[in-house]
């Protein structure tokens, strides 16, 4: 790292104790940032990281609700506005009992440089709770939703902050938020929340997007080495939302997707996996990989051992922060790895990404490779805004544009600063650069 930030990052570490993920998302996107500030060395004159790094707004709240048998319960909410330069504040809530401050601190950190790549003018924010929906009627979900929104309502709009879904937090979670926010406000304000129901106004192509986007991505990168999807080996970790939707779409280009996972385990289906069975069983069932694996002839499922011990030539990590390892990466690499695009946000440790970056594989980190979910969000605000409604081969034109546009950014801006092929580096500059100058613009706020 770079001397000149290191006090920069000891500082941030020291005040924010405890927070690990905070604390390496920083630390990530710090070792990238020398060059740049050789070449700009008004950021460090107008202290743009100290500035970057401190959340414009921190919000933790109380949440009361109770069960079915009426029992009260009491979770906590939180929302982190980390940067509003570029936009309104714009990042999902996650509803997951690993929930707490730093992990929301991560994911706002690592949303102000992924929404700058789009190109889109939003900022980055992020929120949730350590609620966990697993087991949970609809109706005490409803309940949960209508508390969190009655705190929140207060903190959001379509020209403040706009939440979406996360871990947890679907297309349901996300109607109980809006109509509870409708009730409040006495106000029909789609441009408050995206990943709305396309009856009510959302967006065509949204629950796709995450999991499509990080395809796209990946094929950029195998371009650069004369390749395709087409005759690819894929394993996935994960079967949400993101899994489901980039297991269809490296399907659709030619790819076997032949594993992925769940808290419990992971399936092996050497014919690829069927993706209508496995969205019935997650998505509308909301059952486990056990069920696919009983009702497809000829798959597998192994418990709780990693998914990352089936060989691939292509990974997409699609479930959670640090999921994948140094060790995982190195068996990865030696059973023939190819290319890893970052569907979920962080999943790789720092010790992997350097397992795979010596190894000379393409790697695409979440904040460029899983950026088209936020991205058509910034589409569906488009659509609100104008009272419109997009087709889905429209939309998913759009989304197609801007995550290559993603790719070319992230590969030139690696080139401008002598790191050729290193999307990390590409991400973190390209990202950052765009909202320190806009940070410097907008004068000391």
């Amino acid at each position: 790292m770079d001397s000149r930030l290191e006090a920069v990052r000891d500082t941030v570490l020291a005040r924010n104790p405890g927070e690990k993920e905070f604390h390496q998302a920083v630390i990530e996107v710090f070792e990238s940032l020398g060059p740049v500030h050789d070449r700009h060395p008004e950021f460090l004159e107008g202290a743009v990281l100290e500035r970057l790094c401190e959340p414009e707004r921190q919000i933790i709240f109380r949440v009361p609700w109770t069960d079915d048998a009426g029992r009260v319960h009491v979770n906590r909410g939180f929302r982190v506005e980390f940067n509003s330069a570029l936009g309104p504040y714009k990042g999902g809530l996650r509803f997951h009992p690993s929930v707490y401050l730093g992990i929301v601190k991560f994911l706002g950190f690592e949303q102000i440089f992924k929404n700058a790549l789009t190109g889109m003018p939003i900022g980055g924010g992020k929120g949730g709770s350590d609620f966990d929906p697993r087991g949970r009627s609809d109706a005490e979900i409803m309940r949960f939703c209508q508390s969190f929104m009655t705190e929140l309502y207060r903190h959001i709009g379509e020209y403040t902050d706009v939440p979406a879904g996360d871990i947890g937090v679907g297309g349901r979670e996300i109607g109980y938020l809006f109509g509870q926010y409708k009730r409040i406000t006495n106000r029909y304000e789609s441009g408050v929340l995206t990943g709305k129901g396309i009856s009510w106004g959302g967006s065509l192509v949204r629950p796709e997007a995450t999991g499509y986007g990080t395809v796209i991505f990946a094929q950029e990168m195998l371009k650069t080495r004369g390749l395709s999807f087409d005759g690819q080996r894929v394993v996935v970790s994960g079967s949400g939302n993101v899994a489901i939707h980039a297991i269809a779409k490296a399907q659709s280009l030619g790819a076997t997707v032949v594993a992925c996972s769940d808290s419990a385990g992971y399936i092996v289906d050497e014919a690829g996996i069927d993706v209508a069975l496995l969205s019935q069983v997650k998505e509308v069932e909301r059952g486990r990989l056990t069920d696919y694996a009983a009702r497809r002839p000829g798959s597998n499922h192994v418990a709780g051992d990693s998914v990352w011990d089936v060989t691939g030539t292509v990974a997409l990590p699609c479930a959670t922060q640090n999921e994948l390892d140094g060790d995982a990466a190195a068996k990865l690499v030696s059973n023939g790895l190819i290319a890893v695009a970052e569907g979920a946000n962080m999943p790789s440790t720092r010790s992997a990404v350097s397992v795979f970056q010596e190894a000379g594989i393409l790697f695409g980190p979440g904040k460029a490779a899983n950026a088209g979910g936020v991205a058509t969000s910034a589409l569906e605000m488009q659509q609100n805004a104008s009272r419109d409604s997009w087709s889905f081969e429209h939309t998913e034109q759009r989304l197609t544009e801007i995550m290559v546009g993603i790719y070319d950014r992230c590969a030139a801006t690696a080139d401008e600063y002598g790191a050729p092929g290193n999307y990390v580096v590409g991400a973190n500059i390209g990202g950052f650069v765009k909202v320190a100058d806009a940070m410097l613009a907008q004068g000391l706020i």
